[in-house]
């Protein structure tokens, strides 16, 4: 059967300062979270503006796919599931059925492996799957997208773009710091996480031509300090390039699709005021979003062949 539709899945967050706490309450469920670090949290939504634009930005990517389709074919419904927030992959999931949907194209609009992301995704699928029973759509997943040429290209141009807002004389100079979310580092040896960024790192460095240095650092960790997780955390690795006497960072996020906290926060707000803090000019690139690439590459993987097939009820 071929797919009647594709369903983009992201992590989703609360749009406006009242569900600020409804929307941590519901990802900390069952998790045992000091109190102090709650409100911390809360503040850094507080600080980007009272929300967080990863809905709108996933509703307006879905457009720009279903516009792609619309022109190259085949013209299929694109509809939106998050993991943590309306709208719910399982209210998604619901929705196709009513509509009659029955076999869709999962697109995870995460690039890299891990449980923390995919397979995390992938459980809440199978899960609203589970509930709706026969009526649930099958869903199908393409391969993972971390080195798709059309990924690596949007990719460059975006940190092309930031390299451009350096002063002229100082472009050459400056070094490129990938930037993904950190996790546990068993959990990453389990998924080959750290591997998959550090791939997508060297393509888009060498779409470049190699700037004068790039590295890779670690942003947004959570878990308790005695935990090991990934590093250099992204403020060691700016105190890092000051002591290495660099005058200029491009920042870029390649872990994340869109702007949300951890980007409009962690970068935008932390990092930036660390860089000042030390001397060191900071810019960030912007995510992919509805870059044109981007979007080609999801209508491509909307049409290949080679998904691989996700399905315990059927």
């Amino acid at each position: 059967m071929a797919p009647d539709a594709v369903l983009l899945i992201a992590y989703g967050g609360p749009a406006r300062a009242d569900e600020i706490r409804p929307f941590l309450d519901n990802v900390l469920r069952g998790r045992r979270v000091p109190r102090g670090r709650y409100e911390e949290v809360v503040r850094h939504y507080e600080e980007v503006g009272g929300g967080s634009p990863i809905n709108r930005l996933t509703g307006e990517l879905a457009d720009r796919l279903r516009d792609r389709l619309r022109i190259d074919g085949p013209a299929l419904p694109v509809y939106v599931g998050m993991r943590q927030w309306p709208p719910l992959i399982s209210e998604t999931l619901a929705a196709m059925a009513r509509d009659g949907r029955r076999r869709a194209i999962g697109l995870v609009l995460a690039p890299h492996p891990s449980q923390a992301s995919w397979d995390s995704y992938l459980e809440a699928v199978e899960g609203a799957q589970r509930d709706l029973g026969h009526q649930a759509p099958v869903v199908d997943y393409p391969g993972f997208w971390y080195e798709h040429p059309l990924f690596i290209e949007a990719l460059a141009e975006r940190a092309s773009e930031a390299f451009d807002r350096l002063p002229a004389g100082r472009r050459a100079g400056a070094a490129l710091l990938f930037t993904a979310h950190s996790i546990p580092i068993a959990m990453s040896e389990a998924s080959g996480y750290a591997a998959s960024v550090a791939a997508t790192a060297q393509r888009v460095a060498g779409r470049l031509g190699t700037p004068s240095g790039w590295s890779v650092a670690w942003q947004s960790r959570s878990g308790p300090p005695a935990q090991p997780w990934l590093e250099p955390d992204i403020l060691d690795a700016l105190r890092a390039a000051r002591a290495a006497g660099l005058s200029d960072v491009v920042v870029q996020p390649i872990g994340f699709v869109s702007d949300h906290v951890e980007v409009l926060y962690d970068l935008d707000i932390a990092a930036r005021r660390e860089a000042e803090s030390l001397g060191l000019g900071f810019v960030r690139a912007r995510t992919v979003g509805d870059h044109p690439a981007f979007v080609r590459m999801l209508a491509g993987l909307a049409r290949g062949t080679s998904a691989v097939i996700v399905d315990h009820q059927r």
